[in-house]
């Protein structure tokens, strides 16, 4: 199949109907054959068989598969200063900062959309200060009064959500202590229990999850006990299976970060055992971490994709990172290709269900409907 590309669909214009015809769409839950995406200026206006939208717009032809823009839910891009432009032309077109400085979200117009926590509620000199400092990266909160002040300064300054440490240090093979110096060595403070409950509950007031860090037995009782949302990683250390069964039934949604936490000593049984429980693992990289890409990682869907043995579907991991994230961000339909969604898409020359790796080397990237990477001629 050859490509016909209209010379604004070249330079990027989200003033213009378009409708780009491929091989096959996967719309963030499920592929669909010889379909078309039809583009009206930053939306989507329709997903249907190419017949069907004939004469609704500039018919381009891609020869591969197109995708719902993906969302990485665990970065630290802002406090790295990872190149957002290079994020995007590599499929990643929203990411969620989970730590870093305090802005509101921008983005999604032909620029990566960001989405952020601010820095990251902690105990006085608790993680992440020993490793990476305070400017930026972290807030400290002594006692109730002080945290739920800096959570209302969080929701004031544009966070989406709200994130805690409950890391005491001394895993091995942790990537946040990897290639670090500590200034001091573990243990480091966590948060008390009546600290945490106040986060919560400012944070839920206010219309907002609370995320943590953590990294084993005595964070996740904790998280637990405080009634938080999300864990921002898959433990780094072995998690005893009743401790997996209480965050099954509390509905606890978890971040993969698996390729960056490969040389830690549980994370593969905590993985198997947390999917195994019904905890549909989100996609999440750690993304500014130096052992992972400016962009999609394939290597993180391979690894989410084995961690129950057979248990998940490439749809499944697909859909971690496109639907199932934008539901999760209370932004849905981010992250599908349907009637209305933000028009937000990339395309692979292959089948991206059989292999992965296609996706980090994207040859068409449109954010907002502005295309960002068009694919050359063949």
């Amino acid at each position: 199949m050859n490509n016909t590309l209209p010379a604004s669909f070249t330079h990027g214009s989200a003033n213009e109907r378009y409708v780009v015809a491929a091989e096959r769409v996967f719309d963030g839950t499920r592929v669909l054959e010889q379909h078309a995406v039809a583009v009206s200026g930053d939306r989507i206006a329709a997903v249907a068989p190419v017949d069907r939208l004939r004469g609704t717009g500039r018919l381009i032809r891609f020869a591969g598969t197109l995708l719902p823009g993906f969302i990485d839910l665990h970065a630290h891009l802002l406090f790295d200063q990872t190149p957002q432009e290079t994020i995007l032309r590599h499929g990643l077109t929203t990411v969620r900062d989970t730590g870093g400085p305090l802005v509101p979200p921008s983005g999604g117009d032909g620029r990566l959309r960001v989405l952020g926590a601010g820095p990251i509620l902690t105990a006085p000199g608790g993680y992440p200060i020993p490793v990476f400092g305070g400017h930026d990266i972290a807030c400290e909160v002594p006692d109730v009064q002080t945290a739920r002040a800096a959570v209302g300064q969080h929701v004031a300054g544009g966070a989406v959500l709200i994130k805690v440490a409950l890391e005491p240090g001394g895993s091995p093979g942790a990537p946040w202590t990897g290639g670090h110096q500590p200034t001091y060595p573990p243990p480091w403070p966590i948060p008390s229990l009546e600290v945490l409950r106040a986060i919560v509950d400012e944070a839920h007031t206010n219309g907002l999850i609370v995320s943590c860090h953590l990294s084993g037995p005595e964070g996740a009782t904790l998280a637990l006990e405080a009634g938080i949302d999300e864990w921002a990683h898959v433990p780094c250390d072995p998690i005893p299976h009743d401790l997996v069964a209480r965050a099954a039934a509390a509905g606890v949604r978890v971040v993969s970060t698996l390729d960056t936490q490969s040389h830690c000593t549980g994370v593969a049984n905590n993985a198997r055992q947390l999917v195994e429980a019904g905890i549909l693992l989100l996609y999440g990289t750690d993304l500014a971490h130096t052992d992972v890409p400016w962009g999609i990682d394939a290597q993180e869907l391979l690894l989410m994709l084995h961690a129950a043995h057979g248990a998940l579907t490439p749809l499944d991991v697909l859909s971690a990172a496109t639907a199932r994230a934008g539901e999760h961000l209370g932004l849905a339909p981010l992250g599908q290709l349907v009637e209305g969604a933000p028009a937000d898409f990339i395309g692979v020359r292959g089948n991206p269900l059989e292999r992965f790796k296609l996706l980090e080397y994207p040859d068409l990237v449109v954010s907002g409907g502005v295309t960002i990477v068009a694919p050359v001629e063949h």
